[in-house]
């Protein structure tokens, strides 16, 4: 269903002490109700404020040749189906294309959560953990944004979102992955790792597996990653004391080690896994990878410290790297450090070598830069955004935006060099896509406009050019708080917000 632009209602009066976060929590539980209220979740558009729909020039696709593919993980889903980073690599690179702005159409699905992460299973069909209000595993049939069916994950409960920090914990599900079978592989904030298979008649999820891992992790230990190794042994991964685990789903063997103790060695994000059973991980101190040893052990094959200010800037999480690591060809691996100014750093993978690091490079002003999402990684190419400023959906509201920042960062003969820098593009907090196809990065903006608008919008992937912005609604509901972009095997665009679900398609 395409959506409907109601007209703006008059300013209610608020009182005197509310504040822009309890307002924002408000508006958001109002939400969850309409979703519930509605019968079928998502049987309604999220609602928004009228505004001018497209800006720029819809492209001509320019594909980017040369780029070596990124191997099949034989664990995952398809590449670009199986998670919120595509692959294995976290590469956030798709070979196939997205919109290219032609009478463009914007659809929506109300939920009342925020499906961070989507995936694809064979059928095109949307799998989707969104925590929120009303927590679950989706499917959602990506051509009406329909829920064809839901399996409910435990859930932190209305209250939680007042709590500090609520729009930044990336725990209990935010990250799923979909396996070599159309699997949906879960950590649950109950500390199971859970697999769900679509049952016969796609409507819902039936539980297969369900593995305790609640004996091996203390309290407060919450799971924030589940990926499998190349060998089919499952990694996982928590905030709290650098938690690495592996679990063999044979044998129900439970593996951890701790990387460190309260704020140090902290993981906040997910990690990446290589095709010869190599994992990289990062700390807000460290860059690590692992293989597994006997019995299937978590074992560190080497580790790295980065440069770090020791600041947690506005727009950070901790007081470290805020990216996945990318694996790339060549047998390099990339992180940003916490440096000031920040710093694209490439690694070299291999288990001995005489030069760990291949270079660091500067990107976005001193005081003004960092990132919360993953690098996007094609051949020997980076790119990188600055969330430099997004403390939470309270930091878009009131015609407010954080500050811009795109960069391209190329690794050469002699090391790497900044290939270009777009510093008009604001991108609060959205995890960024490029297409090899149509040579475009998609990515998700905030406006300065009183009305809150956002805007999908995509950069030449050549020269880092503004190309063509579509809206797709106005106020926190529109706001994708972290979500991954993601582009569908039908080239449509999706992308969760915190008021559920919403797409972008070129028209026919």
């Amino acid at each position: 269903m395409h959506i409907e632009y109601p007209a703006a209602a008059a300013p209610t009066p608020r009182p005197a002490r509310r504040t822009r976060a309890s307002s924002l929590v408000s508006a958001l539980l109002a939400a969850g109700t309409l979703a519930l209220t509605a019968g079928t979740a998502g049987a309604a558009p999220i609602p928004a404020l009228p505004g001018p729909d497209f800006l720029g020039t819809p492209a001509t696709a320019q594909p980017v040749t040369g780029v070596p593919a990124v191997p099949q993980h034989p664990g995952l889903a398809a590449n670009g189906n199986s998670g919120i980073h595509g692959d294995g690599w976290m590469s956030d690179t798709y070979t196939r294309p997205g919109p290219l702005g032609h009478d463009t159409r914007v659809d929506s699905l109300l939920l009342g959560s925020e499906c961070g992460s989507v995936a694809f299973d064979r059928a095109g069909r949307i799998i989707s953990t969104c925590p929120g209000l009303n927590p679950g595993l989706y499917l959602i049939d990506p051509a009406g944004m329909k829920v064809l069916g839901k399996y409910a994950l435990p859930g932190r409960g209305p209250g939680a979102m007042l709590e500090p920090g609520a729009f930044s914990n990336f725990g209990g599900g935010a990250y799923f992955f979909l396996d070599n079978q159309d699997r949906a592989v879960v950590g649950s904030s109950s500390g199971h790792v859970q697999i769900f298979a679509e049952t016969p008649a796609a409507d819902g999820f039936t539980l297969e597996h369900d593995y305790d891992l609640t004996g091996a992790l203390r309290p407060g230990e919450t799971l924030n990653s589940v990926l499998p190794d190349s060998n089919g042994l499952l990694w996982f991964v928590t905030k709290t004391n650098g938690v690495v685990g592996t679990l063999d789903t044979e044998t129900g063997a439970i593996q951890v080690i701790r990387l460190g103790d309260g704020a140090e060695g902290e993981i906040e994000n997910s990690f990446a896994v290589g095709n010869d059973g190599d994992v990289y991980i990062a700390t807000n101190r460290e860059m690590l990878r692992f293989d597994a040893g006997p019995g299937g052990s978590p074992e560190v094959t080497w580790r790295i410290a980065y440069a770090n200010s020791g600041q947690r800037k506005p727009g950070q999480v901790d007081d470290g790297t805020g990216t996945t690591p990318t694996v790339l060809p060549g047998g390099y691996v990339a992180i940003t450090d916490n440096a000031d100014p920040m710093n694209v750093v490439v690694y070299r993978t291999a288990r001995d070598t005489a030069q760990r690091e291949v270079c660091s490079v500067p990107v976005f002003a001193k005081g003004a830069g960092n990132t919360e999402n993953s690098l996007i990684g094609a051949g020997n190419s980076l790119i990188v955004e600055n969330n430099f400023g997004y403390s939470g959906p309270e930091a878009t509201l009131a015609g407010r935006t954080t500050t811009p920042g795109f960069a391209r960062v190329d690794i050469d003969a002699d090391g790497c060099h900044l290939v270009w820098t777009n510093s008009t593009v604001a991108a609060p907090s959205v995890v960024a896509k490029l297409s090899l196809a149509t040579g475009l990065i998609y990515t998700y903006t905030k406006g300065n406009d009183p009305t809150d608008p956002w805007y999908w919008t995509t950069l030449d992937f050549r020269t880092g050019n503004l190309v063509w912005q579509r809206r797709s609604g106005s106020g926190p509901q529109f706001n994708n708080n972290y979500a991954g972009l993601a582009l569908g095997p039908d080239g449509t665009a999706y992308l969760g917000v915190l008021g559920g679900l919403i797409s972008l398609r070129d028209g026919s």
